[in-house]
């Protein structure tokens, strides 16, 4: 019979292991009521009670009735003060004979309560919560009724009431159904004297409970609606710096010169690099004058034909400038022979030397501040 009582006390605390973990699962914050905590809270249960003691037990299965008060001070800990009790039936076999015997009991206890689902997961509110249940009190027992024959049989019984110890462990299992309303499933184990039935087997006996029930909690309560507050809005005007680029039109001189340079006795133009110069500095410009001066070496020839040289160098140069596009009326000629010698090296001197000038249209980039206005419109309560 030991072996058989620790099988199913093993399979009781498996059971509260799982629904542990189911109630873990569920557990959720409440979207409208929370728990404060330390709360009270009243509890009333009914069911069935067994008392392994004797032979044929599962047949004496009889009812039993509970009555609860208590405190949850922190989400995990709370304490009871739990009072249960009705009737109990006990059997034994006497020479191939059954015989029963029944008496009147009442327990009551200080029980700690261990919540296991905020032990995992701590929240003011869960849905599903289960319990271990641990305690000690006190066990009352009267009216002992036996047969004739168990009187017979046994002289040590004992008909009066007897006072003895009972020591708790256990589970519940809760479930809220409203907002202060919840229902539960609790069973336990209860190790009481052997004086409690009255029958001195030499061991204590064993006693399982297992009740269904309802609980008031005092400590529930509805959410208050956060307070709704009137807005205040007004508008302002700010003013938004930023920076700013100008443009302003101005005109610049623009000067170049070329230098065409000739063998002794030639003077034909071949100048296409100077050509495409001139041509990109005239698209650049506006209003644009050449002028075009030809010389000779003073060391080569006589001043006649170096006079002759030189004009036609000129000349040359006009016709080709000509030739590119650009009008004849922007440009003016002239030759000096050996009259004049420009550079200080001789053979440089037989030389058609091109000088343009214009105006270049440009704009001058300068950044300035400005500033806008921008209405903003914000809550003032």
């Amino acid at each position: 019979m030991k072996k058989r009582f620790q099988t199913r006390v093993k399979a009781l605390f498996a059971a509260a292991a799982l629904l542990t973990t189911v109630s873990t699962v569920q557990a959720e914050e409440a979207p409208e009521n929370y728990v404060s905590y330390p709360h009270a809270f009243i509890s009333a249960q009914g069911g069935g009670q067994l008392t392994f003691s004797n032979y044929n037990n599962w047949q004496y299965i009889t009812p039993t009735a509970s009555l609860g008060v208590g405190v949850h001070f922190t989400p995990v800990f709370g304490a009871r003060v739990h009072v249960n009790g009705l009737w109990n039936k006990a059997g034994i076999r006497i020479d191939g004979v059954d015989t029963k015997y029944s008496w009147k009991y009442a327990t009551s206890n200080l029980d700690a309560m261990i919540n296991l689902v905020n032990l995992f997961k701590k929240n003011n509110y869960n849905p599903v919560n289960v319990y271990l249940i641990g305690g000690v009190g006190i066990n009352y027992s009267w009216d002992n009724e036996t047969s004739p024959l168990l009187k017979q049989y046994l002289n040590t019984i004992d008909t009066r009431a007897r006072l003895s110890h009972n020591f708790r462990v256990g589970t519940m299992l809760d479930v809220k159904v409203a907002r202060n309303w919840s229902v539960n499933l609790e069973v336990d184990a209860n190790s009481l004297s052997d004086r409690y039935n009255s029958k001195y087997s030499g061991s204590d006996d064993w006693q399982l409970t297992a009740q269904v029930g309802v609980t008031y909690k005092f400590g529930v309560k509805k959410k208050k609606p956060a307070p709704v507050v009137e807005e205040v809005w007004e508008t302002r005007i700010d003013t938004i710096w930023y920076d700013d680029v100008v443009y302003t039109p101005i005109t610049k001189d623009g000067k170049a010169t070329w230098n065409v340079f000739y063998k002794i006795r030639e003077s034909d133009f071949d100048a296409d690099a100077q050509l495409a110069a001139i041509g990109a500095f005239l698209k650049d410009h506006r209003d644009c004058k050449v002028t075009i001066k030809s010389y000779a070496d003073v060391q080569t020839g006589n001043p006649k034909i170096n006079m002759k040289y030189s004009k036609q160098r000129s000349e040359k140069a006009v016709k080709a400038l000509t030739d590119a596009g650009v009008p004849a009326s922007s440009i003016t000629a002239n030759y000096y022979g050996d009259t004049i010698q420009p550079f200080a090296e001789n053979d440089k001197n037989r030389v058609t030397i091109i000088e343009a000038t214009g105006l270049k249209d440009l704009k001058k980039e300068d950044k300035v501040k400005k500033f806008k206005t921008k209405e903003v419109r914000y809550r003032v309560k």
